[in-house]
């Protein structure tokens, strides 16, 4: 993977010194969030995520088909080599001034590369029992109690991430 003309230990310190705030824009529970997705996204363990480690992390979410491009496009966004602190510092730069709802629907719509707005019962009891902060099975059932899949077992994440973030129905006045 190459980034420019720079020497690799110069690429790494640049990467280092991205946002020396970085950190402050954060609490310490968050960061630890990041570090953990951080550290899933890295599969190689090499303290960065390079394509391979994208295409892997995609591949493990079983998503087996992403076009070269994508994954050159994410790593566009970077300003070089995505150690921990670049990486904390894009998701600063992508959630300032973001609207809550806005973000956490972007975080289903990861898992729903066609943009239908439902998911899988059994996908996201999969997703949210397996990977980070992992939900109980007590948990999984109050999510499901609160917000009912349909009789096909779809979850319609956007009137959930509706009712989330304004304590409502979409459709009640």
């Amino acid at each position: 993977m190459c980034f420019g003309s720079q020497s690799p230990k110069k690429a790494k310190k640049r990467a280092e010194g991205a946002s020396s705030n970085v950190f402050s824009m954060f609490e310490q529970a968050q960061i630890q969030e990041f570090k953990e997705a951080f550290t899933i996204m890295d599969q190689n363990r090499d303290g960065f995520i390079d394509k391979n480690d994208l295409r892997d992390t995609f591949a493990a979410l079983g998503r087996l088909n992403v076009k070269q491009e994508e994954i050159d496009d994410m790593l566009k966004e970077a300003p070089g080599p995505i150690n921990f602190t670049v990486f904390l510092t894009m998701f600063g730069e992508k959630l300032k001034g973001a609207d809550p709802e806005e973000t956490i629907l972007n975080a289903f719509k990861v898992f729903d590369p066609e943009g239908t707005g439902i998911l899988k019962r059994e996908f996201v009891t999969e997703m949210l029992t397996t990977q980070a902060d992992r939900f109980t099975a007590e948990e999984m059932e109050q999510m499901f109690a609160a917000f009912p899949p349909d009789v096909a077992g779809n979850l319609d994440y956007k009137n959930l991430v509706h009712i989330i973030t304004h304590g409502e129905e979409k459709d009640q006045e």
